[in-house]
């Protein structure tokens, strides 16, 4: 109630004081969540993802605006969900849309599939608002302003775990978060160097920097104690304390010294889109490891949900922007000696989505990993693409 319930009220709070002029109330909000059951143990309790035990409690004040009906929401089967879910949701006047960003556009385009047109308006011409969170947004963006071509739309971004609430978008097109302080959690930060240190430096709040990565650590009344989420963070502005997201303390390559992390990586991509009018659908990355007198290279799985019309110069565009924005990637490449460029491969459709499906981590707040130091999880993606 004093976390996630007022963070989501504090997010449209903000959003009619940033748009006086909106009219997200009139119309539905489709909440794109994970699934729950009963709890064998006890039939009174449910165990789930987050976002169903949320959506489960939801107060009447959002219930009665949120689509679709709560059996088809909560539904397991993924497959059937999307399928239920497209047909219901495509009747209703939807003004808002919140969900993890590659479950959101699987649904968004089954459901333009079955209404048999390309712009999510001529379904929705009150859509207004989608608010995301779970990954980094700029990579979806523009599969996004494809199917909602208008400058219009908003996005608005959470930062909401299963562990708390703890920062929400404040300013129109901004990826900075205000650090939420009144949710009942107090917030500690290791700094990024000290991360794999048995008893590591914590910094307070009133002593973090700005520009500096942390790791972030909870104690929260709901029972957390100094705990680790894993995820890294940078502080943007100390008054108020904005943040963003830079990646997870165990999704980085440093095979080679390069300390490639998922900013980076989410950074880089999202240029080279740009710069070849490519559109990502998924990825993740590997190192490719030294053999012989051969340097080593990452190599990239990516699927395309529209390819580069010249693969060889995307490359070039994502090795150019990775050498820009790490120093410490930018050495290693020097003269392919340590490191050579990085090869892309790309994946047939729905290859993520098969290797999710294969480990029953479909929809809900599942992801692909962006990084792995250990060839483990492309080996699987690789195995699986060429069965």
């Amino acid at each position: 109630e004093d976390c996630h319930y007022k963070g989501g009220k504090d997010l449209l709070a903000i959003y009619h004081n940033i748009h006086p002029e909106t009219k997200l109330i009139v119309g539905k909000t489709l909440v794109v969540g994970g699934s729950s059951k009963l709890n064998p143990f006890s039939e009174t309790s449910y165990y789930g993802d987050l976002s169903a035990i949320i959506m489960k409690n939801f107060p009447f004040w959002v219930e009665q605006r949120r689509v679709p009906e709560m059996e088809i929401a909560l539904m397991e089967n993924w497959d059937e969900k999307i399928e239920k879910m497209a047909n219901s949701t495509s009747k209703e006047d939807v003004s808002n849309i919140s969900g993890v960003p590659s479950w959101t556009l699987l649904l968004l385009n089954r459901i333009l599939e079955i209404n048999k047109t390309d712009n999510l308006f001529d379904i929705w011409p009150n859509l207004e608002l989608y608010m995301h969170g779970g990954v980094n947004f700029s990579p979806y963006q523009k599969q996004f302003e494809r199917i909602i071509p208008s400058s219009k739309m908003n996005y608005y971004e959470s930062y909401n775990a299963s562990e708390g609430y703890f920062g929400i978008q404040d300013q129109q097109k901004s990826n900075e978060m205000l650090l939420m302080l009144d949710y009942g959690i107090f917030y500690e930060f290791i700094p990024f160097e000290n991360t794999n240190e048995e008893q590591p430096t914590t910094v307070a709040l009133e002593n973090v920097e700005l520009n500096k990565i942390y790791e972030m650590v909870i104690t929260t009344n709901a029972g957390l104690w100094r705990y680790r989420l894993g995820d890294t963070i940078e502080f943007t502005c100390l008054n108020p304390f904005r943040i963003k997201i830079i990646g997870r303390t165990k999704q980085f390559i440093n095979a080679f010294g390069e300390e490639l992390m998922v900013d980076n990586a989410e950074k880089a991509i999202t240029e080279a889109c740009d710069k070849t009018q490519a559109i990502i659908k998924d990825y993740t990355v590997a190192p490719f490891f030294l053999e012989g007198n051969n340097a080593g290279k990452h190599q990239w799985l990516i699927e395309f949900e529209k390819k580069p019309a010249d693969v060889a110069l995307f490359g070039y565009f994502l090795d150019e922007a990775l050498k820009k924005l790490n120093s410490d990637y930018e050495a290693k490449r020097f003269s392919n000696m340590i490191l050579a460029e990085p090869e892309i491969l790309i994946l047939e459709k729905n290859t993520f989505y098969n290797w999710l499906k294969s480990k029953n981590k479909l929809g809900g707040q599942h992801k692909v990993p962006r990084l792995s130091n250990n060839r483990k999880l492309l080996e699987e993606i690789l195995n699986l693409a060429r069965d």
